[in-house]
């Protein structure tokens, strides 16, 4: 593997700060995560005219923002989720246009392989649904497949060509020191302790450099936000799971685009190698908030268990250890200082099987050899699908549990929690992203359908 300072520009390597200085002593909007959901929404918010403070309690990006896949996917979203990510495409465009081609944006299709006659009927069912959104999804026949991805280990396949990419280790941070330039007030390594809530109202935050003064905060912590909720009588049912993924060598191009399988996804990346990771495989830590929303994920568990890597302790110092305090103090450090990055080991094991199916599906190339692979954790719901809301405690707003499906809608989120915040019309309709879900009484519906 490749040492951490081939890849100087990775949020979860680097070492030095970029975004430093004193903090105001009061904002309109505190933001806490600096994710692309926590960089988007400052960005709308700050466009609209309010002053704000973003919060990152370790780098830009650090997490789960920079270790995704990059694809900005429409193709198969949750029916909730597609008016806004459609919206969050034409955005991408926007960015590109403002900040360039570093942001590495590209529409070069998403595609989705059929391994078996159950996938392509998945695929037939939700392909109206993109057609209808103006997506411009189509079915291949097996053929068709095996002409345009050069292997006919398929069925057959699902493809939108109006899907994109970005690189992840890039954008986010692109993005930042761009919203930082337009007067942004963006702090790393400056984590909140607690929200200051005065008379049963959000009315700022006190983080490890002090407090700060604010008319509203935005939570968008990632796998840390039902941690700093839940300190505050706020219970999200938010759970994360463990997902490897790898770069490899440069390599001859086989497809150009985004393409994945039960076994295998992959991303044609700006420095000539691939982006490869398990496509369904993901690892699940237990700790003490599993077993008090056991009861939340069955639907979803059902649906996942074989792919499903269940381990039996969740490390120390994660959102969910055993040993992390679910109560602390807000004149001494948290958990949150305690854990700057959360950088989990990949499972290699999974790793190995997304290369045996590359292998399969192009033989003459072989078993693509990994330059590096990381993990990241990924912020989950009972229901697959976010909280995009605002919190029972007046003056908070939560946006989090975006499972795994943040990146690519990343600035419609931002946008639509930027007018959220401000009481104006979002243009879209929430309903399937509300708190009050998981208490009112309403089944658990996961799945594309909602």
């Amino acid at each position: 593997m490749t040492t951490p300072d081939t890849y100087p520009d990775t949020p979860f390597d680097r070492t030095a700060l970029t975004h430093t200085g004193p903090l105001p002593e009061a904002v309109d909007v505190v933001v806490i995560g600096g994710g692309v959901i926590g960089v988007m929404a400052a960005w709308y918010l700050a466009e609209a005219g309010q002053s704000v403070l973003l919060c990152e309690k370790g780098r830009i990006a650090g997490e789960q923002s920079s270790r995704n896949w990059g694809w900005i996917r429409q193709q198969n979203r949750d029916l909730g989720e597609l008016p806004v990510m459609v919206e969050s495409l034409r955005l991408w465009k926007g960015l590109a246009q403002q900040l360039g081609e570093g942001l590495g944006f590209r529409q070069t299709g998403v595609t989705y392989l059929a391994n078996s006659e159950a996938d392509l009927a998945g695929f037939e069912r939700w392909c109206p649904h993109g057609a209808a959104a103006g997506c411009g999804t189509v079915m291949w026949s097996k053929a068709e497949t095996a002409a345009r991805m050069g292997s006919d280990l398929w069925l057959g396949a699902m493809h939108t060509a109006s899907d994109a990419r970005a690189e992840p280790w890039v954008a986010v941070p692109l993005i930042a020191r761009a919203l930082a330039e337009k007067g942004v007030m963006i702090r790393e390594g400056c984590a909140v302790r607690v929200l200051d809530v005065q008379a049963g109202r959000v009315t700022g935050v006190v983080t490890e450099a002090g407090p700060v003064r604010a008319g509203q905060v935005l939570l968008a912590g990632g796998a840390w936000s039902a941690l700093l909720a839940r300190a505050h009588g706020v219970t999200i049912p938010q759970l994360s799971v463990l997902a490897s993924v790898g770069a490899t060598v440069p390599m001859p191009e086989i497809h150009a685009g985004q393409a994945g399988d039960n076994h295998m996804g992959l991303r044609r990346r700006a420095d000539g190698g691939y982006t490869i990771a398990p496509g369904s495989e993901h690892d699940f830590f237990i700790g003490p908030d599993a077993f008090r929303n056991f009861t939340k994920y069955l639907k979803v568990l059902r649906q996942d268990f074989r792919s499903t890597h269940f381990r039996g302790v969740a490390p120390k110092g994660y959102p969910d250890g055993w040993t992390t305090p679910r109560k602390w103090q807000a004149d001494h450090p948290g958990p949150f200082e305690a854990m700057r990055i959360l950088n989990p080991a990949p499972n290699l094991a999974s790793l190995g099987r997304a290369q045996d199916q590359f292998a399969r599906a192009w033989p003459a190339l072989g078993r693509p050899k990994f330059a590096r692979v990381w993990g990241g954790m990924i912020d989950t719901m009972p229901d697959v699908v976010p909280v995009v809301d605002n919190a029972p405690l007046p003056g908070l707003t939560i946006a989090t549990g975006m499972s795994g499906h943040g990146f690519g809608i990343g600035p419609g989120m931002g946008r639509v929690l930027a007018d959220l915040m401000l009481g104006r019309p979002t243009g879209h309709d929430l309903s399937r992203f509300r708190f009050s879900r998981f208490t009112d009484g309403s089944p658990i519906r996961p799945g594309l359908y909602g």
